[in-house]
């Protein structure tokens, strides 16, 4: 973590499902998971897909390095829908199987029930051997929707965004930045709405922030076949980070089918989009990659 200030780190990055191989290599294959570091406060984590799992080893080994008990482990989740790459690192992440461990898990309300019953709904047998109720930390779920709630000195706005099934974006705003992460954002999910409409709710999420981190998963090419899908066009995300007044967009979600070399295209385009509106700087999101609040 940068002692200047918090950082946010990639460990998942693509979207719909892991992707494995030599095309992949540079830009990885792990599905959303993204962690805000700020010193001496616990960690908050964006979704739980499977990227979570090599950043919960990391944490596990330094944990177990201070000694049993030393050091207890909370965090505060910030899940912004339950579709499966969002959701299933969550078994794997070690920190959560020490009895010490504290995890919260701010998601969206669900119509079928309360969120902790629909997410064991899907995380138990025959599924999967255990529940979230079996792993030895105390994971404890909070429905959350058009709200703001403060975790560990930060101030969270979670809004409901457009996508096939409920799903919210999150900001967080701590120690003088702020950081949005809008993961599945689909603009086709509302046929009504013209496809450079931006919802007051996500130009509220996105205003001036520092770092952006917004779906960007279909070229224009792809979203005409795929609108309604729910995900975002490359010209979408650039969109709404100039509308917003947005400092850095960080290009997220990537589509499983976009090898290192698409995605360098993809991140050339973008920039130039930007930089014709006189927008923000434009990155794409990297497997291990750490982006400094304060840089922007």
């Amino acid at each position: 973590m940068s002692p200047t200030g918090p950082t946010v780190t990639f460990h998942g990055v693509r979207g719909s499902t892991p992707c494995d191989g030599a095309p992949y290599a540079r830009y990885g294959g792990s599905t959303s998971s993204v962690v805000l570091e700020r010193a001496d406060r616990a960690p908050i984590l964006f979704d739980l897909g499977t990227g979570i799992q090599t950043y919960g080893d990391a944490v596990a080994a330094r944990l177990a390095a201070a000694g049993p008990g030393a050091v207890p482990y909370e965090a505060n989740v910030c899940l912004t829908h339950l579709h499966w790459d969002h959701i299933t690192g969550l078994p794997f992440f070690m920190p959560a199987f020490r009895p010490d461990a504290r995890i919260t898990i701010h998601g969206p309300r669900q119509a079928e029930g309360p969120l902790d019953q629909v997410f064991t709904g899907v995380m138990r047998p025959p599924y999967f051997p255990i529940t979230p109720a079996q792993m030895a930390g105390d994971v404890r779920f909070v429905d959350v929707g058009d709200d703001r709630f403060t975790v560990d000195g930060a101030t969270v706005l979670s809004r409901w965004v457009r996508h096939t099934d409920p799903a919210l974006g999150f900001r967080v705003d701590a120690d003088g930045h702020s950081v949005t992460y809008i993961s599945d954002h689909g603009p086709g999910c509302v046929p009504e709405d013209p496809d450079d409409y931006v919802p007051p709710a996500v130009l509220e999420l996105c205003d001036g922030v520092d770092v952006l981190i917004h779906d960007a998963q279909h070229t224009l090419a792809e979203y005409e076949a795929k609108r309604h899908f729910g995900h975002s066009s490359i010209e979408y995300a650039v969109h709404v980070a100039a509308e917003a007044g947005v400092r850095t967009l960080v290009l997220f979600h990537h589509c499983p089918t976009h090898s290192d070399a698409d995605l360098d295209r993809i991140l050339e385009h973008a920039r130039d989009l930007a930089a014709r509106r006189d927008g923000p700087e434009v990155v794409a999101a990297c497997q291990g990659m750490t982006l400094p609040l304060a840089r922007a």
